[in-house]
C-alpha cells in the first residue's frame, strides 16, 4: 500500500473515521478478508469525493460525483472486491471508473488494473487522485465500458460498478479459464450483484446480495 502521507500531506485528519469504518460499516456487516480490511484501513477516501462532502467520506453511503454518478458505498466496495479473491498476481479489469476509489483498492491487492469509463470528465479527475497518491499499476481509458478493453484482454478478474438489464458477452469473453467476474444486473432501479466464473467455454452464474447501482451505459448497456 502506497504511503499517501508522502505525497503532500503530513498527517491524516480522517484516520479515526477510516478506522471506525472498517470496525463498524465492514468487520461487523461480515467483511472477513483482512487483506482489503487494511487496503480499505489505509486508503483516504475523502480524496476521492467532492470537498465539500469530504466530512461524510466515511459514512457507509454513496455519495454523488456530479454528472449523475456516485461513488458507492464503503461496505459495496467491500464486498465485491472480497469475492473477487485477489492474491496479488491478478490482472484486474474494472468497468465504471467514476472517483477511481474501487480501482485503488483494487490496485492494492491485485498485479495490476485496466479501468474504463464513458465519461472523460469523471476520468480525468481520477486520474489526477490516482497520480497524486502514486499509483502505477492503474491503466485508464475513456470509452465504452460493456466493450471491455479488448488490447489487453484476458483478465483474471473483471468488476463492473454500474447495474446492467444483462451480462454483456464481450466482457464474458475477456475473462480467463477459471476467472471471476462480477456485476450488478437486474432493472434500472434495483439489482443484484451476479458473480460469474469461467470454466472452459462454460459460464457458472450465482448471486450475492441486492444492490442498487447507477444505469451501465453503452453498447451492451442500457
Amino acid at each position: 500500500m502506497i504511503d499517501w502521507t508522502k505525497k503532500g500531506r503530513d498527517r491524516d485528519p480522517y484516520e479515526v473515521a477510516r478506522r471506525r469504518m472498517v470496525s463498524d460499516q465492514l468487520a461487523s456487516k461480515g467483511i472477513a478478508s483482512k487483506d482489503v480490511l487494511h487496503v480499505m484501513g489505509e486508503l483516504p477516501r475523502h480524496l476521492f469525493v467532492e470537498h465539500a462532502m469530504e466530512s461524510q467520506a466515511y459514512l457507509d453511503r454513496p455519495l454523488p460525483l456530479g454528472l449523475g454518478q456516485t461513488i458507492s458505498q464503503p461496505f459495496i466496495v467491500a464486498k465485491m472486491t472480497e469475492t473477487l479473491q485477489l492474491t496479488g498476481t491478478e490482472k484486474v479489469l474494472e468497468i465504471g471508473t467514476g472517483s477511481g476509489y474501487q480501482a485503488a483498492v483494487l490496485a492494492g491487492l491485485a498485479k495490476e488494473v485496466y479501468s474504463v469509463e464513458r465519461l472523460s470528465d469523471l476520468s480525468i479527475r481520477a486520474r489526477k487522485v490516482l497520480y497524486r497518491l502514486g499509483y502505477k499499476n492503474i491503466k485508464l481509458r475513456i470509452g465504452d465500458g460493456t466493450l471491455g478493453w479488448k488490447e489487453n484482454a484476458p483478465y483474471d478478474r473483471i468488476i463492473v460498478t454500474a447495474g446492467g438489464p444483462k451480462i454483456p458477452e464481450s466482457l464474458l469473453h475477456q475473462l480467463v479459464d477459471g476467472g471471476t467476474m462480477i456485476i450488478p444486473v437486474g432493472h434500472e432501479d434495483i439489482q443484484c450483484l451476479e458473480v460469474i466464473q469461467r470454466i472452459g467455454n462454460r459460464f457458472e452464474q450465482k448471486r450475492a446480495i441486492p444492490c442498487r447501482f447507477v444505469k451501465l451505459k453503452g453498447q451492451h448497456g442500457w
